[in-house]
Formats: structure tokens, C-alpha cells, sequence
């Protein structure tokens, strides 16, 4: 192919305008074809996927476990069923179990024992984190009631951002908007998958700080519960908490989430078999003794996991010798089992 070009030739005395056919070969200045140009241009920024994209990536995802969801979900009812019924100490057990085991999976590794102390009397040992225990004792108040997280979730998390004390954490709330726009605009999936959809987004949204694994988690385990009158949060923890590890796509995060939950909800709910079966039990060997001691004694071994002689002082109001005497019947009744093995700073827990 020739190009035309224009070239001013001088003659003597004048100038012409003339048109010389040139081969394109011959044309070294002119650019080469788009298509021919090699790419060296570094690769410019993705666009991030819109959010009705992740919405309906996570529709599918629950789409393809339908059944199984509609399992755990059953499992999960049946366990808001026994507590609504049950007395109102189960539930803060139960709390007290999933956040000890909870800490535990964030790396604090709280036992039940240090967080009853830390809960009923702030008692901490020497080598204890202060930090962890206040942040678990979080986790308990909200594991037990309270208003849930999808409405003021700076209130629920007690959460500031250090910087932005005096100006009232407008950053941290301007953050937490948008991952609750997000989950406002996933009503349409089930409770246990917006749980975990919110779960897993939650440091994308920008909230992975201060011991973000906890409060992401009991932020999840509190919207996987949805409306339920008994069961104030799902168990998600309890017998391990292989269903919050992270990586791989929706459907593969979903399946774990759902296998975790049922786990979690099936040992909470052999956990209150075997509470209630001991309760009956204890009444049934307490009916020879008189005194209100005792009986307050069942309730709080009912409500707490694992209890110390000054824990049952202060939540039975009896005096520090009616509680020890009868701390010793139990344990010679066989109703109640020391911990410790030693002669100070001894716990108690029911027999079961």
C-alpha cells in the first residue's frame, strides 16, 4: 500500500506542490498497526465486583446447600426451642462455653475457669492478658442479649477508633456502612448465610481491627440466630471451629460453615442433656436438706461451668461456711467434682 505525501520542490525561481506515491514500507516515521504494537503496559486496576455480583454468588451458594442448610437450620430451631423452655441460666452457660472456645480460635486460649472468675468477681492471675479476658467478657454480654449488631453496630461492638475518640468514631461508623449496606441488601438469604457472607466480608468492609476474628464471629453468630426467642446467638465454636476458617470460594465456605454449625449444635444440645439430667438428679438427692444454701447452690452450678468457693459466695449471697460445707455434701454425694487438685484456689463443676 502507497501513502501520498506532499513535498515542496524548489525550481529555479519558484516553488511547486507536488505529490509523491511513496510504498508504506519506505514510511519509517508513520506508527504501526494498534494490533501489531507489543503490550508492555502494566495491567491496570480490576474493577471490584458490584454488590448484587457478591449477593448473587452467595444465592448460589446457598441455592446448591439448600438441603443441608434447611438441616442445620432445623437443628438450630430445635436448640432455640429447648432454651426458650429451659431455664434461663442455659443460656448463659452456653454463652460462657462458645466464647471460651471461641477464644481459643482467635488465639487468646481462655479457659472456662479464668473467664467464670474474670466474669463473676475480675479476678485475674498474674500472668494473665487483662486485654483478652475484658474482650472474651465482651463476647459473653453479647452472646447472652442485648440488641443485635444490624442496627448500631459501633454501640454493639464497643467499638472507637483510638484516633478518633473526640470525634466520636465517625470513620469507624463511616466503614461498618458500607458492610451494612451490604448485608441490608442480602434479606433475601437465609439468617445462617447472611451470617456467614458477613462473616467472611468483614475485613474487606474494613473492619479487621481489635481482635476483629472475635467480633466478627459473634457478630455472626448473633445474625445466624435470626429471631429466635431461646437461642439469642448460634453456636458456631463448640466442638471446634473448623467452620470459620476462611479460603475458597462462596459455595466451598458456606459447606464448612454449615458442617461447623451443625457440630456446635449438636454439642450444645447434648451439653443440656446432660445439665438438666444432672439438675434433676441433684434436686431429687437434695430433698432431705433444708436451707436455701443448697438449692442456690444447684441454680448457680446450672448456670456456670465451672465455679470457685468466693464465685458462689457472691452469687448465692450466703456466708463463705454455709457454702463450703455444702460444696463438701456435693462432693461426697458425688453431684459435683474439684478441678484443681489443690488445697487453695479450688473449682467446682456439676458432675455430668
Amino acid at each position: 500500500m502507497a501513502h501520498s505525501v506532499m513535498l515542496l520542490r524548489k525550481k529555479p525561481g519558484v516553488f511547486t506542490l507536488e505529490v509523491d506515491e511513496t510504498p508504506e514500507d519506505d514510511l519509517w516515521f508513520l506508527p504501526g498497526a494498534i494490533d501489531d504494537e507489543p503490550d508492555d503496559l502494566p495491567p491496570g486496576p480490576r474493577a471490584e465486583p458490584r454488590e448484587i455480583k457478591v449477593i448473587d454468588d452467595w444465592q448460589t451458594a446457598e441455592a446448591a446447600s439448600a438441603a443441608r442448610l434447611a438441616r442445620i437450620a432445623g437443628r438450630l430451631g430445635a436448640l432455640d426451642d429447648r432454651l426458650r423452655r429451659g431455664p434461663k441460666g442455659w443460656r448463659h452457660r452456653l454463652a460462657l462455653l462458645e466464647a471460651a472456645d471461641l477464644s481459643w480460635f482467635v488465639g487468646d486460649r481462655i479457659g472456662a475457669d479464668r473467664l467464670a472468675l474474670w466474669i463473676s468477681l475480675r479476678l485475674s492471675g498474674v500472668h494473665d492478658d487483662t486485654g483478652a479476658l475484658a474482650g472474651v467478657g465482651w463476647a459473653v454480654r453479647r452472646l447472652t442479649g442485648g440488641p443485635g449488631p444490624e442496627g448500631d453496630l459501633s454501640a454493639f461492638l464497643d467499638r472507637r477508633d483510638p484516633e478518633n475518640m473526640e470525634a466520636d468514631a465517625e470513620p469507624f461508623a463511616d466503614r461498618a456502612g458500607g458492610w451494612l449496606d451490604l448485608m441490608a441488601h442480602a434479606t433475601a438469604l437465609h439468617p445462617i448465610t447472611r451470617a456467614c457472607m458477613g462473616f467472611h466480608l468483614w475485613s474487606l468492609a474494613g473492619l479487621g481491627h481489635q481482635g476483629d476474628q472475635m467480633e466478627k464471629a459473634v457478630t455472626a453468630a448473633r445474625i445466624a440466630a435470626g429471631d429466635g426467642k431461646g437461642a439469642v446467638f448460634a453456636p458456631l465454636a463448640m466442638g471446634g471451629a473448623g467452620g470459620l476458617r476462611a479460603g475458597g470460594p462462596p459455595a466451598e465456605r458456606l459447606a464448612r460453615w454449615l458442617d461447623g454449625m451443625e457440630t456446635a449444635c449438636l454439642t450444645a444440645m447434648r451439653h443440656l442433656d446432660d445439665i438438666e439430667a444432672w439438675a434433676e438428679r441433684a434436686q431429687i438427692a437434695m430433698i432431705p436438706l433444708s436451707g436455701r444454701t443448697t438449692p442456690a447452690l444447684r441454680t448457680v452450678l446450672t448456670e456456670w461451668p465451672l465455679i470457685s468457693a468466693p464465685m458462689a459466695e457472691a452469687l448465692t449471697g450466703a456466708s463463705r461456711a454455709a457454702v463450703q460445707r455444702n460444696l463438701a455434701w456435693m462432693e461426697e454425694q458425688g453431684l459435683i467434682r474439684e478441678m484443681t487438685g489443690q488445697g487453695r484456689y479450688r473449682m467446682w463443676r456439676a458432675a455430668i
